[in-house]
């Protein structure tokens, strides 16, 4: 008997200690980090829950241990821990603990995610779509006809593209106005405007920028990145204004422009002026691009920015935006390099800057029941990505702290709803 009540509770014991989590470390210790925000998605498809264990070993995720789980890992090559439920609840008490700056966000339901890209091949790649297809997180490309025709609500989050909501085709025109792409792009948008029902590339983009400010607004999640984020606010701030110059638009523009500009309508930028020179780069002082080096003397040995640190258990959203495995990141070149912090309204939270240079890498803010987040700078991993540049092979970087932020963006509306702490 007392044989059988020993090996009974052996028995028990041995269950007790039986791997009962799975751990997918964000430290020094993962070998992909890029690919572990892939399996965290992949595991929300799967109906099952996630826990973002965030400030602890770099953002990690834990769920239930699963067998396809473990496989998928192995197969995507990311570095996971199978460990008891015994560890696993310490873990849980270690970051309850109201001393340590850690908390523990409950992932529910993998966001429905759409691209606004054009349909035809782009001198240029883009980040975001480079960083999903690494990942393997599922997407939809859309573009100017899918949200003129309303095809936005059905969608969670919206990345926009390296794009120019401005009408103005990139300011590409001083340098490739003789480019065939520049040419097909610039015919390709002016037949869209047309069959959309709009007389101007630029009256289209705005009613675009309206339809996202809508989907935003009714608690839609945005995010952008180079051109789109002051070209977005730009766009907004100039309705009813003709800012396009001939060689963009036929005809000339509204007399004293930067005069009239509303910023009331703008989601991030205030009191900036608009470039109206239409040979120069840049389109408004909001962008960095031409006084970061000439004034502030930064180069690419010194271009860095830092993420800012916010309280786990109070400021849960920009927490999770910045959870990463390095606090100081290598800055980028973009169309829009950097946002000088003069032009960003006092209600906008800076996530990470250059304080040096005056300039914010990247911003969060709310807009109606919605967010959005801008990170400026166009490939987080080649410093001066260039028209025409071959796209970066995101392999040779998997342990990339600014492609991680881009995807911390894709999890946080995933997080279970519940009211931040003021």
């Amino acid at each position: 008997m007392k044989r059988f009540t020993f090996i009974l509770l052996f028995s028990f014991i041995t269950t007790l200690s039986q791997a009962a989590y799975i751990l997918i470390p964000m430290d020094l210790e993962q070998k992909d980090h890029l690919k572990a925000y892939g399996i965290a998605y992949w595991v929300l498809t799967q109906d099952v829950e996630v826990n973002w264990l965030l400030n602890y070993r770099g953002g990690s995720f834990m769920m239930k241990d699963i067998k396809e789980i473990e496989n998928e890992c192995t197969i995507r090559g990311v570095s996971f821990e199978v460990i008891p439920d015994a560890k696993s609840a310490a873990i849980l008490n270690e970051i309850s603990n109201p001393e340590v700056n850690m908390e523990n966000v409950k992932l529910e339901k993998a966001p429905k995610v759409a691209v606004y890209s054009p349909k035809t091949k782009q001198p240029w790649d883009d980040a975001v779509t480079l960083v999903l297809k690494y990942a393997e997180i599922k997407y939809d490309v859309i573009y100017d006809d899918e949200i003129i025709n309303d095809k936005l609500p059905l969608y969670d989050w919206l990345h926009l593209h390296h794009e120019d909501f401005t009408g103005q085709y990139g300011r590409f025109w001083s340098q490739y106005k003789f480019a065939p792409w520049y040419q097909e792009q610039q015919r390709i948008l002016e037949t869209s405007a047309k069959s959309l029902g709009f007389d101007k590339v630029s009256q289209m983009k705005l009613a675009v920028a309206k339809k996202i400010r809508d989907f935003t607004a009714g608690g839609g999640f945005l995010f952008a990145m180079c051109s789109a984020p002051d070209s977005y606010d730009i766009a907004l701030a100039a309705e009813g204004l003709d800012i396009c110059e001939s060689m963009f638009d036929g005809d000339g523009t509204t007399p004293n422009y930067n005069s009239k500009l509303d910023f009331s309508k703008t989601f991030a930028f205030t009191n900036f002026t608009l470039s109206t020179n239409p040979g120069e780069y840049a389109k408004s002082n909001i962008d960095t691009y031409q006084t970061r080096s000439s004034k502030h003397g930064v180069d690419r040995k010194n271009d860095l920015f830092t993420l800012f640190d916010f309280s786990a258990k109070w400021d849960i959203v920009p927490t999770m935006l910045c959870q990463n495995h390095e606090k100081i990141i290598k800055g980028f070149w973009g169309q829009t390099v950097g946002f000088d912090k003069s032009f960003i309204k006092p209600n906008v939270l800076i996530l990470g800057e250059n304080k040096a240079a005056n300039e914010a890498r990247y911003i969060h803010g709310e807009f109606g029941k919605g967010t959005y987040t801008f990170y400026s700078g166009h490939d987080p991993e080649d410093y001066q990505h260039r028209v025409e540049d071959p796209p970066t092979d995101l392999s040779l970087h998997p342990n990339s702290s600014g492609y991680r932020l881009i995807l911390n963006n894709i999890l946080f509306p995933a997080a279970k709803k519940k009211k931040q702490k003021t």
